[in-house]
């Protein structure tokens, strides 16, 4: 491990593939999730199933006590964007939940989220979801070894914009993505929005976290009396995709994607940077 720049930290292939061990048991977890949730359940039902996952597979939650927060998931529900913590809440037909993984391996960690319709959902929070999810996945497409870090979100922005409808989708900017590695929050920020060509340089070993807020209307958020849970000003539901990928010499390799993101990469015509077996 070394650290390029302005301190962003370069994995060896050994250190990223222990990230790749920890990526498929957060990915394993959010599959468990999406299976499991159902209206009539708590979030505090989803935080049980995700902790048990994550500890059976010799992993710790790394969102646990993270600045003292207290359960392993977020679970953000309609208007929550994001860090809304588990408890009594239950959940409903009609809902959209987002929820947001992490997990630390040997010391290394991985992080990723999903958000999932429960039952009955209008179209257009359907779209919403869809066009959240292919933005994240149009920012790691966007990405290249000597490339910049605001192509990823030059490609999440343009993708969103690009959508019909899609200028009215507030691309949330106050929560970002992340490099990650021993610790889970890292530099360099990852905006989901802005220029291409600035920041720092795409290199091997830099591995980042992708993960697109957006919102029914405004981008202004307000943090509840938890400390935590951010909702929309508006009321607006959101939605919240994330993967953790990283630049290989052969292409990006989403190490929370359970298949590396080879069959989204391949369908975008990107090239896939993981092993044949990942």
């Amino acid at each position: 491990m070394g650290f390029f720049g302005s301190g962003l930290e370069i994995k060896k292939p050994d250190q990223v593939a222990v990230m790749r061990r920890a990526g498929l048991i957060v990915g394993e977890a959010l599959e468990l999730l999406r299976a499991s949730v159902r209206a009539g359940m708590t979030t505090a039902d989803l935080d049980e199933i995700a902790e048990e996952h994550i500890r059976s597979r010799g992993a710790a939650p790394n969102f646990k006590g993270y600045h003292g927060f207290p359960a392993t998931i977020c679970t953000s529900v309609n208007a929550e964007v994001v860090h809304g913590i588990p408890g009594p809440r239950v959940i409903e037909e009609g809902d959209l939940v987002s929820i947001d993984c992490g997990c630390v391996l040997e010391g290394w960690h991985g992080d990723a989220a999903i958000t999932v319709a429960v039952g009955e959902v209008p179209e257009s929070r359907r779209e919403l979801m869809r066009v959240t999810e292919e933005s994240m996945w149009r920012g790691i497409a966007a990405a290249r070894l000597g490339g910049r870090v605001s192509d990823i979100g030059h490609g999440v922005e343009s993708y969103v914009r690009s959508q019909p409808g899609g200028e009215r989708y507030g691309i949330v900017e106050d929560y970002v993505g992340h490099g990650i590695g021993s610790a889970m929050h890292m530099p360099p920020n990852v905006p989901n929005f802005g220029s291409p060509g600035h920041g720092p340089k795409l290199v091997k070993g830099l591995v980042l976290a992708v993960e697109p807020m957006l919102t029914e209307g405004t981008i202004e958020t307000t943090t509840l009396d938890d400390d935590w849970t951010v909702v929309t000003d508006d009321q607006g539901w959101a939605a919240h995709f994330e993967h953790t990928f990283t630049l290989t010499d052969a292409g990006a390799w989403v190490l929370t994607a359970l298949d590396g993101g080879r069959a989204k990469l391949t369908e975008l015509g990107v090239p896939y940077g993981g092993p044949a077996d990942a």
